[in-house]
């Protein structure tokens, strides 16, 4: 009989039940303590998962004796604290939601962490994870070698967060770490090569004008391009847009090399689909080679069980088979690694500094 894995939660409002759904679709899981300072996100969570403890701090969380594991959904600049705490006091296998961290001092005491840090630490990307994504990266080899790279994501404005915290670049990174640091991992992941300079041009033209918190404004972006050169001579550009909710796809992906055009087509939450318009749009891949000409279209339907279980397109289920099948053994390591979550905010800051400065930002080799 397999053992039950027992995690431990860090955080959990939208995102974090997203997680607690998902893993209740796991066989052998179960969620047995669970940290959460807002009462009605509490609330929430223990009706998702009523076996879990409720306790009042990570060092509560992490004094519970059945705990295989911990996931951390805590807003971005908590992170790097809650990570060494549990560093210090007892140091389990970790899933980590992006962004890793939010300011740039903050690298050195992860890398320093990943040094000594006796057990795997995922960093959750769920984008890889969507179905037409992960099937445009499977076949990108058709291509014959992705030289450019396109991600366009027209979407909702950021969501109302429990204290408003993601209203502000101090606690976000800024819209291209807090967003877009998934696009930003797919890049590499896709083109198989590090940044080498980024530029970028983006402002706050429609969202958040008439908002106040506490006397003050939200300085988030809600639009956005960012273009990045790759050491391979590849190059990628993500336009980002935040008052397009009326897009039939929220996610365009083009992948285009000299042999052929690979593109993943990925609608937003179905929840968020007017029932006016009938069923949501069923994501698809559509790949075009140069010769012969013709376009051959694929639709990439997700589980419905799936897609009730969360925002993401069936991703964090995905992800979190594969951060099982570590935790028992099955797998060697995680896909998605602490040098693969510091590189994507790394691309981030480096975009919001971009467009700050109206200069382009190199990287170091």
């Amino acid at each position: 009989m397999t053992r039950t894995i027992h995690y431990g939660l860090i955080g959990c409002g939208m995102m974090g039940q997203e997680h607690l759904h998902n893993i209740a679709l796991l066989e052998g899981t179960r969620v047995s303590a669970i940290f959460e300072p807002d009462a009605g996100m509490a609330k929430a969570a223990q009706a998702i998962a009523p076996d879990a403890v409720m306790v009042s701090s990570v060092a509560e969380l992490l004094a519970v004796e059945d705990l295989d594991c911990v996931v951390i959904v805590s807003p971005n600049h908590l992170h790097v604290d809650q990570i060494e705490e549990i560093a210090r006091t007892r140091p389990l296998p970790l899933l980590v939601e992006k962004p890793l961290f939010t300011d740039p001092v903050d690298a050195s005491r992860l890398e320093e962490l990943q040094r000594d840090y006796p057990h795997p630490i995922w960093v959750a990307m769920e984008y890889r994870y969507m179905p037409p994504i992960a099937a445009l990266i499977a076949e990108a080899e058709a291509t014959g070698g992705v030289k450019m790279l396109s991600i366009r994501e027209h979407r909702f404005p950021f969501l109302e967060k429990v204290g408003n915290w993601n209203r502000f670049n101090r606690n976000t990174g800024g819209t291209f770490v807090e967003k877009c640091c998934h696009f930003f991992d797919l890049m590499r992941l896709i083109l198989q090569s590090d940044p080498v300079r980024v530029t970028a041009s983006g402002g706050q033209a429609v969202n958040h004008l008439d908002e106040t918190y506490e006397g003050e404004m939200p300085d988030i972006l809600d639009h956005g391009y960012v273009l990045v050169d790759f050491a391979s001579g590849a190059r990628a550009m993500l336009e980002l847009c935040m008052f397009a909710e009326g897009s039939r796809y929220q996610e365009e992906i083009s992948a285009v090399g000299p042999d052929a055009k690979i593109e993943a087509l990925v609608p937003g939450p179905g929840r968020f689909w007017p029932d006016h318009l009938g069923a949501p749009p069923v994501p698809q891949v559509i790949v075009s080679p140069r010769d012969p000409k013709g376009p051959v279209s694929k639709d990439i339907p997700v589980d419905p069980h799936l897609l009730a279980a969360g925002d993401h397109n069936g991703s964090t289920f995905y992800q979190h088979q594969g951060f099982l099948a570590v935790l028992r053994g099955e797998k060697a390591q995680p896909d998605v690694t602490l040098h693969d979550g510091l590189w994507a905010v790394r691309m981030g800051l480096a975009a919001q500094e971009a467009l700050e400065t109206g200069e382009t930002v190199r990287f170091k080799s």
